[in-house]
């Protein structure tokens, strides 16, 4: 250790490498420190994987994979099961390490907590979906069959925003199919992502079937692009930037490897002259200020009909100014710190950015620190960046149109489609406004932020491609085989 590391070592973890069932430090013998944002408290030494490290990952998932695929679909059940009840015995000691890591509210990070232990419950009820069909055949006396089989080595990516939800999203689903797994965790939580590999393997996962990679920084490319291009691996699920997920597509593309990707969001809240105002401000506060906006799903434009604007305006700012901002570790906080200072600067120069085009904050617009108080604009214009942008923090853009067609044509305006809602009484044009806005979800009457473990998730265009959740991962993460068998005699032409 360096006299730094030596100074710090009694108060920090070490998080090392898991691959083939054990705990191992990274090949080339480096650590990272990781920090609190806030404070700069020391949190944890984690190992900087090397290209080396990975091909040993891979290959141990490898290994395991033709026990794990082969056991029967009740005991991969069953330590999915047992995983959901660990998740729930260790929810205060997960819910702690990811508030330091990420610097998150007390309830966002219980919430993690809950929504990944109902993940493993899902997958776990999953066990026996993976079906087959006998499909038709011409043929005279020919059985034919599609057939669901494990699709083999399966890397999942999970990012920082809602690491236990998102780490266990990438690979609860595909192990309880027969696949094994390499957990790439993000730079920000790696204690967290870890946590989960760790609960995985206590609940019963053979040696091999779960392996985790923690990296430095500066070798997320050459580590990310080693994942991909590795023979072994099969899929690669990953949740993260649009910006990455570009790379990630591309290189699958290069190396013929699938890839599911689940990618930034610019959410429209579509508000309709006949809503319940109260309701949708409600629904919009919610979605754009739940863990200071750092969500996919963040509801970052409200486009409201004009004749309600006004109100709707007055209702929404009403709401963000009573939000209490504070520390993690208050339990009073509804709005913690942005995750870093970048974050924080971002924000700030779109805010500033829309103010100098002519936007009007109704509420907020000030950061402190590292703390954006909840912000709301009004007036926001084409010519704005906050119009196009994914802000990714506590901020919304009020857009106002005279009619439906502009509604929905304003809430296409974007490269972006992953999730969208729509608030009318009449329950016939909203289902009609939410089946003309490009996105891979449409809420009527709800929150654009909204999961659950047994959902179809994903989004189309910049959003990414490919769903999560429950069946819907059927698709993704096995193959689908023709698989014949003939009986009597068949006659060939030649």
């Amino acid at each position: 250790m360096s006299e730094i590391d030596r100074r710090d070592a009694p108060r920090v973890a070490t998080s090392d490498l898991f691959i083939g069932g054990r705990f191992v430090p990274a090949s080339g013998g480096r650590y990272v420190r990781t920090v609190e944002a806030v404070d700069g408290t020391p949190i944890a030494r984690v190992a900087a994987a090397t290209v080396r490290d990975v091909d040993l990952a891979v290959e141990a998932a490898a290994a395991a994979s033709a026990g794990w695929a082969g056991l029967p679909p009740a005991r991969r059940r069953d330590v999915l099961a047992r995983a959901a009840v660990l998740f729930g015995e260790r929810a205060e000691e997960l819910s702690a390490i990811m508030g330091r890591e990420m610097g998150a509210t007390r309830p966002w990070c219980r919430f993690n907590v809950d929504v990944a232990r109902g993940m493993l419950v899902e997958a776990a009820a999953q066990a026996y979906s993976a079906v087959g069909e006998v499909v038709p055949s011409d043929v005279p006396g020919l059985t034919a069959l599609g057939i669901r089989q494990p699709a083999g080595v399966v890397v999942g990516i999970a990012p920082w925003n809602a690491p236990l939800i998102l780490g266990v999203r990438a690979v609860a689903m595909p192990l309880v199919y027969g696949n094994t797994v390499v957990l790439k965790s993000s730079e920000q939580t790696p204690l967290t992502q870890a946590a989960i590999v760790e609960v995985l393997h206590d609940a019963g996962a053979p040696a091999g079937v779960v392996n985790l990679i923690s990296n430095a920084p500066e070798d997320a490319p050459a580590i990310v692009e080693a994942l991909i291009a590795h023979p072994a691996t099969a899929r690669v699920n990953f949740t993260g930037s649009t910006k990455v997920g570009r790379i990630i597509g591309e290189l699958g593309g290069r190396h013929l490897t699938r890839v599911v990707l689940e990618l930034g969001g610019k959410a429209p809240l579509v508000v309709l002259a006949d809503a319940d105002l109260e309701a949708a401000a409600a629904a919009a506060s919610f979605g754009a200020f739940v863990n200071q906006g750092e969500v996919c799903m963040s509801t970052e434009r409200v486009v409201v009909e004009r004749s309600v604007a006004d109100e709707l305006s007055s209702l929404l700012a009403a709401r963000a100014a009573k939000l209490v901002v504070g520390a993690p570790d208050d339990d009073a906080a509804q709005i913690g710190p942005l995750v870093h200072t970048g974050a924080r600067d971002h924000v700030m120069a779109l805010v500033e950015d829309a103010v100098r085009h002519g936007a009007e904050v109704l509420a907020g617009g000030t950061a402190d620190g590292l703390y954006v108080r909840p912000t709301v604009l009004r007036h926001v214009t084409p010519d704005m960046r906050i119009y196009r942008e994914e802000t990714f923090g506590p901020v919304v853009s009020i857009i106002e149109v005279d009619d439906v067609d502009a509604a929905v044509a304003t809430a296409n305006d974007t490269e972006y489609g992953l999730s969208a809602g729509v608030f009318c009484r009449d329950g016939g044009l909203a289902l009609d406004v939410a089946r003309r806005i490009r996105s891979g979800i449409c809420h009527i009457n709800g929150a654009t932020v909204h999961d659950e473990p047994q959902m179809p998730f994903g989004g189309v265009g910049a959003s990414g491609w490919g769903r999560f959740g429950s069946r819907a991962a059927l698709e993704e993460f096995t193959e689908l085989r023709w698989i014949t068998q003939q009986s009597g005699a068949r006659h060939y032409p030649i």
